[in-house]
C-alpha cells in the first residue's frame, strides 16, 4: 500500500542563492522523486508534497549542509 502523500512546511537556514534552491530541491528529491517541492529562499521555508517523513526531510537536508526543522507534519 502506498504511503498518503503529506503536506509539510520547513524552515531550513542557511539557504542564501539560486543554489541553495537547487540543492534543497534535489536533496528531497532523492529522498522522494515524486516529492512536489516549493522553495521560498527570502523566508527561507521549504513547502513539500511528499511520502516522506518530516524527520526524513530534515535529515536530507542536514545531510545538504542545511538545518531544518518541521514547522508542520
Amino acid at each position: 500500500m502506498e504511503e498518503p502523500r503529506k503536506d509539510l512546511l520547513m524552515k531550513v537556514d542557511g539557504m542564501t542563492c539560486q543554489g541553495c534552491v537547487n540543492a534543497v530541491t534535489k536533496a528531497i528529491q532523492r529522498l522522494d522523486p515524486t516529492a512536489k517541492v516549493e522553495v521560498d529562499l527570502e523566508h527561507g521555508r521549504v513547502h513539500v508534497m511528499t511520502q516522506a517523513q518530516s524527520v526524513e526531510i530534515a535529515r536530507a537536508l542536514d545531510a545538504a549542509g542545511y538545518e531544518a526543522h518541521a514547522m508542520t507534519g
